[in-house]
């Protein structure tokens, strides 16, 4: 008992610490938001959610090796509407003649001009990463100004920059909802102040710590403070609904230092199921999901920091204006939602039961998706309306790239051959199949008369040039057999030529000169991008969808293709399709992981705050419940959803959504201790109501806001569900779970466990606040559950609760607690 005396007194003292240190806190606090309204702007966002996906997966090791053995230039698409194809001719030729630019590609066919409009495919000089490529996008939007022109490009951020602005908007209108839910349920007007100043602190803090993490997806960048007002903005609700029970009876400074004592137990308790959820976002393959379940994290356990150490200060400069600010309370009482629970107990709950049933079976035909063409968000931002206006107009090939080991032209020739006897291969850009001069291919192999009269020059010049070559050629010995049939593919020796020019050990005319310099640059600019040191790509552009059961079974069939000329474990097939696959691969085993951690950690929470067995598995089976009948909506109206939506939000929900349940189980298993089971759920409801109302307002507007203003199709799917979740969560929880409670009553109390601790007969003579389970004397016989003021003689055992003992003034408080 001693013990527990000296950690209760421990808690106080830094509670009072906290409360008589605010100015300290406050200038923490101020360094903090200061410096993180600089390094916010340090945090590095990665848009490609390729980049997510695991190692082991093909799609990672394709684009790591890629982007190691070959050299992508940054491109642009401009679609030029209204002009003849003489004009788009002209267009061209300026083009060509900006420095920097490679190529401006466009032809007579419909892939380049279809319906009075033209489509360039502008090509740089420079590596896509190179800044250099930024530089001319800006040249190349500038020149087209003039034009009717719609523009794509994977160069810079634009994207990125759209969805924060869209994000922008949105957080500004969450918080004015917020706002005005807070004025309707709180009890004063500056109560406003205190919990936007506590989770802006807490906001703030958590985009300038961001940068700790490296990078982060733009999911996480543009989500999570939507999200942390709507999951966090509890606790601080927590503890300023503590301090105002606590002033009832004591002044500020006494109030807040023991309701801050009560608090962080109660809101660190409350923030564990949340966290439990999102934890369970940290073991997804997929790499977004445990990027957000981080973020997330943070943003929670920075959140209870604040509401812990700045809002006591908070609260102290704005008591005074609170008691001045007070009005009615707006949330009416509600005890029709408890009495037709009683009555309908025994219908509602079974014909639950059945609903959750069916709603599984449903959920599990929904159409998931894992990429963004199958989904029309419900904005369009300016780079999708031109992507859009482009695929109107011209045809849109699905392109994946073959890689496989390099080093014999003619295989890979074969294999191209091969590819395109199927019917779902459209064209194929290779090394192998690309015309260089007079019909001959990059790759075909000339001898040395056939070489002389490509180039126009003497055969004896060539066979000496042939020589040159056949030395560091490990065929020499076909050269020394027989100089006229040995034969070397044309890129190697046009780029043998013109090394051998540029060292000074050939001289050619002007004339051949030129003709070499353009070769040249045609061809190290082919070979850059489709051969390496080790390996080798095409580009193979398929007549399948981006994203359909046929061109997943495609990809497979490629690699059975291209195994039949290579090793298995040296091909990679990449691109968008390929993409998509590896997340639906992913998705098979993070749908299960998140489903049964999430529940897992819910659980072991739940035991420990209700020590009993059934009681969590209610809980459970109603939010569980709660997440099928969500899901069920896009199965039942064919509304394809992106795979993340689910995986996300049915953590969330599972975590955020189950306090809801808590606060209504909570509250009934105090209540039956002093009542029966009608009186006990009507007050309860009626005292459950504005805890819910509050949070699961602020979450489900947050949601339904996110899925309504966005552009993105990712973020679109996990605001539309959250926000359509969290509804569903708080009618169940309000119109179903009372009477689940009522009938399963019997079973809760069956089920439940005490934790032995040992009890301590309390006496005490004076006046004292007792909060707690009390078995024993006080001016007469006295078992159950007691929040009183007592002046007189206390001869009783107090499980989980304190005695207070306070002089006539209120002061010099001493606590015990036992729990």
């Amino acid at each position: 008992m001693e013990k527990e005396k000296t950690g209760n007194s421990f808690m106080l003292k830094i509670c009072a610490f906290i409360v008589d240190k605010r100015n300290l806190f406050f200038l923490i606090y101020a360094i903090l938001c200061i410096f993180s309204a600089i390094s916010r702007n340090w945090v590095s966002v990665e848009n490609e959610l390729a980049q997510y996906l695991p190692g082991a997966s093909e799609t990672r090791q394709g684009l790591d090796l890629m982007e190691e053995q070959f050299k992508t230039y940054g491109s642009v698409k401009v679609m030029v509407a209204n002009i003849s194809y003489d004009q788009a001719l002209e267009i061209q030729a300026h083009l060509e003649d900006m420095d920097g630019v490679f190529s401006a590609e466009v032809d007579d066919t419909k892939d380049h001009y279809n319906n009075g409009s033209a489509l360039f495919n502008i090509t740089f000089d420079y590596d896509e990463k190179d800044e250099q490529c930024l530089v001319l996008l800006e040249q190349v939007k500038e020149y087209f100004e003039p034009y009717d022109s719609y523009i794509s490009t994977t160069l810079g951020d634009t994207q990125s920059e759209l969805i924060n602005k869209e994000m922008n908007v949105i957080s500004i209108i969450v918080v004015i909802v917020v706002v005005a839910v807070l004025l309707l349920t709180s009890q004063a007007y500056a109560e406003v102040p205190v919990l936007l100043l506590t989770f802006g602190s807490a906001a703030l803090v958590q985009m300038g710590t961001n940068f700790l993490l490296g990078t982060i997806s733009f999911v996480s960048d543009s989500v999570t403070i939507v999200l942390q007002l709507a999951l966090s903005v509890d606790y601080a609700v927590i503890f300023l609904n503590r301090y105002k029970e606590e002033h009832a009876e004591l002044p500020y400074r006494e109030a807040c230092i023991v309701a801050l004592s009560k608090s962080i137990p109660e809101i660190s308790g409350s923030s564990l199921t949340t966290i439990g959820g999102l934890i369970a976002m940290l073991f997804m393959q997929f790499g977004i999901g445990s990027d957000m379940g981080i973020v997330l994290i943070k943003a929670i356990l920075l959140s209870l920091l604040s509401v812990f150490l700045l809002m006591p200060g908070i609260i102290m400069i704005f008591a005074p204006l609170m008691e001045r600010t007070q009005h009615r309370n707006f949330v009416p009482q509600i005890p029709f939602v408890g009495k037709f629970a009683y009555a309908s107990r025994y219908i509602i709950a079974p014909a639950f039961v059945i609903l959750i049933i069916i709603a599984n079976r449903v959920s599990a035909k929904t159409p998931y998706v894992y990429g963004y063409t199958k989904i029309t968000p419900p904005l369009i931002n300016e780079v999708q309306a031109d992507q859009n206006m482009q695929k109107e107009n011209f045809n849109s090939d699905n392109m994946v790239a073959l890689v496989f080991p390099s080093g014999d032209y003619e295989k890979e020739k074969r294999l191209i051959d091969d590819l395109l006897t199927y019917d779902e291969v459209s064209s194929i850009t290779g090394l192998a199949n690309t015309e260089a001069l007079n019909g001959y291919t990059l790759t075909e192999k000339l001898t040395p008369r056939q070489f002389s009269e490509l180039l126009n020059i003497d055969y004896e010049i060539a066979e000496v040039v042939y020589a040159a070559y056949a030395v560091n050629d490990e065929d020499y010995a076909k050269a020394v057999n027989g100089l006229g049939n040995y034969k070397v593919p044309l890129i190697d020796m046009f780029m043998f030529v013109y090394q051998e020019v540029e060292e000074g050990y050939v001289t050619l005319s002007d004339d051949l000169m030129k003709k070499l310099d353009d070769a040249n640059r045609m061809m190290t600019f082919a070979k850059d991008q489709l051969q390496g040191e080790e390996y080798s790509r095409i580009l193979v552009y398929l007549t399948l969808p981006e994203e359909s059961d046929e061109t997943f079974d495609f990809i497979d069939q490629m690699h059975k293709i291209t195994e039949k000329y290579y090793d298995e474990d040296k091909i990679y097939v990449v691109g968008e399709s390929v993409s998509q696959y590896d997340l639906k691969k992913c998705f098979a085993r993070d749908n299960t992981v998140t489903s049964v951690i999430s529940i897992l950690a819910v659980l072991v929470v739940l035991l420990f705050t209700f020590k009993s067995a059934g009681m969590p598995v209610l809980l459970i089976a109603v939010i569980q419940g709660c997440i099928w009948i969500n899901f069920s909506f896009p199965a039942v109206f064919h509304d394809n959803l992106f795979f993340l939506g689910y995986l996300i939000v049915s953590s969330i929900q599972m975590g955020a959504n189950i306090d809801y349940a808590i606060v209504i189980a909570g509250r009934y298993t105090e209540l039956r201790e002093t009542m029966g089971k009608r009186d006990a759920i009507i007050d309860t409801m009626n005292l459950s109501f504005p805890t819910i109302i509050t949070s699961g307002t602020m979450l489900a507007v947050a949601g339904t806001l996110i899925g309504r203003m966005t552009s993105d199709c990712a973020i679109y799917g996990i605001g539309k569900c959250l926000g359509r979740g969290t509804i569903i969560s708080i009618f169940v929880t309000m119109f179903v779970l009372p009477q689940i409670l009522l009938v399963g009553d019997k079973v809760i109390e069956l089920t439940a466990f005490v934790m032995n601790m040992p009890l301590s007969n309390k006496q005490r003579t004076g006046t004292m606040r007792i909060d707690g389970l009390v078995r024993g004397h006080i001016d007469g016989t006295v078992n159950g559950v007691v929040h009183a003021i007592v002046k007189g003689n206390v001869s009783a055992y107090i499980e989980n609760g304190d005695v207070t003992m306070i002089d006539e003034n209120n002061e010099n408080i001493e606590e015990e607690t036992v729990s």
